[in-house]
């Protein structure tokens, strides 16, 4: 195994401050992630992971810390998660989420290359995820 100088190999997880899990985990799965770990960690705390079917880094839909919550006045404040979704197919991914109901870009951006095409579209937080042409 490949590993970079401090033994680091990959990227595992990407977390985001989800204060709906259920309703999170639901938009994730119609777009085809798999839930694979849901555990309650008690005081209400759930830990859940998504991932795509073929994919090993998955989407960890955790509760928002809550000192993080205070300062913003209870609320998650939705970020521009610089989390980057492949497909083989730019048009069809973005029909096939728009009839979906997801709010994506009203089109896909093509900045021509070496640019590949791409969009932006928001969960259910308001956290935004691109999806890109490969």
């Amino acid at each position: 195994m490949i590993t970079t100088k401090t033994g680091l190999t990959t990227i595992g997880l990407v977390i985001l401050p989800t204060p709906e899990q259920d309703k999170a985990v639901t938009f994730y799965e119609s777009l085809g992630f798999e839930k694979r770990t849901d555990i309650d960690m008690g005081d209400g705390y759930r830990w859940i992971e998504v991932y795509p079917p073929t994919g090993t880094t998955g989407i960890a839909l955790a509760p928002p810390p809550s000192s993080s919550c205070a300062e913003q006045g209870g609320a998650v404040v939705p970020a521009d998660t610089g989390i980057t979704l492949n497909t083989a197919d730019i048009d069809a991914t973005h029909v096939a989420m728009r009839e979906l109901g997801v709010d994506v870009d009203a089109e896909v951006a093509r900045m021509g290359e070496p640019v590949p095409p791409m969009f932006w579209f928001r969960d259910p937080t308001g956290h935004t995820l691109m999806v890109v042409e490969v």
